[in-house]
């Protein structure tokens, strides 16, 4: 069974509004669904590092568990780069939050000495790499051809100016940006499952203007880049 999980329920709405008969998946709620013979779980964790974590690990445990797909929207750190409405699929995602922060706002993620876990046997400090291609292929997904390889950066809460957007940008050579994807990469990759996150962009990272957001555009191909995903 395969784990389809997104933050929030108009996420979830969104990226199955292609399947009529697919349930309605409240916040923090689960609910079984077949779909081309293909026995998934949907799950909403709601939103946040806290609650992807929690829901994470509490499925990745049930037996029969063949992988988890978290679907979503983010934010770009170049619209040029990686335009409004445009499909992603994450490589790495990083938690630039955790370690020793100095007063310039970089958190040193060695400065603690502790590392947050492993995987593979690797210790994991800031950052959890993925094999997007791979582990698509193993879960039997087809990413769309027009999905964009992206690195993530998952925070605690929105970056709403411009300056932090440049300054998140330039230190961790980010692409785009949400508030559950290392919580869950981390955990399904230590679990040694196979992992794949893809996102449609809503709006250009620090901007708070109209034009710099195309939250319509990214719900529908969402729902197109999930249908492309399963066959659909």
């Amino acid at each position: 069974m395969l784990i389809v999980a997104t933050a929030t329920a108009k996420e979830m709405k969104a990226a199955f509004a292609f399947a009529p008969d697919a349930p309605t998946v409240d916040h923090w709620e689960t609910e079984e669904f077949e779909l081309n013979g293909r026995k998934l779980l949907l799950t909403v964790t709601g939103v946040g590092l806290v609650n992807a974590a929690m829901a994470t690990g509490r499925l990745v445990g049930r037996p029969g568990i063949s992988g988890v797909l978290n679907l979503g929207i983010a934010g770009a750190y170049d619209t040029d780069e990686f335009p409004l409405a445009s499909v992603t699929h994450v490589w790495r995602e990083i938690w630039p939050e955790y370690g020793l922060l100095d007063e310039n706002g970089f958190a040193d993620p060695k400065g603690l000495g502790f590392s947050q876990g492993h995987i593979g046997g690797d210790p994991v400090w800031d950052r959890v790499k993925l094999n997007p291609v791979n582990d698509a292929e193993t879960m039997n997904l087809s990413l769309p051809e027009n999905s964009k390889r992206a690195s993530s950066i998952s925070l605690s809460s929105v970056t709403s100016t411009d300056d932090r957007a440049g300054w998140l940008k330039a230190n961790y050579s980010a692409d785009i940006e949400n508030m559950e994807g290392f919580a869950m990469a981390f955990g399904v990759k230590q679990k040694g499952l196979p992992f794949l996150e893809l996102r449609t962009v809503s709006n250009l990272v620090g901007s708070r203007f109209t034009d710099d957001w195309d939250l319509k555009g990214a719900f529908k191909n969402l729902g197109d880049a999930t249908k492309h995903l399963f066959g659909a």
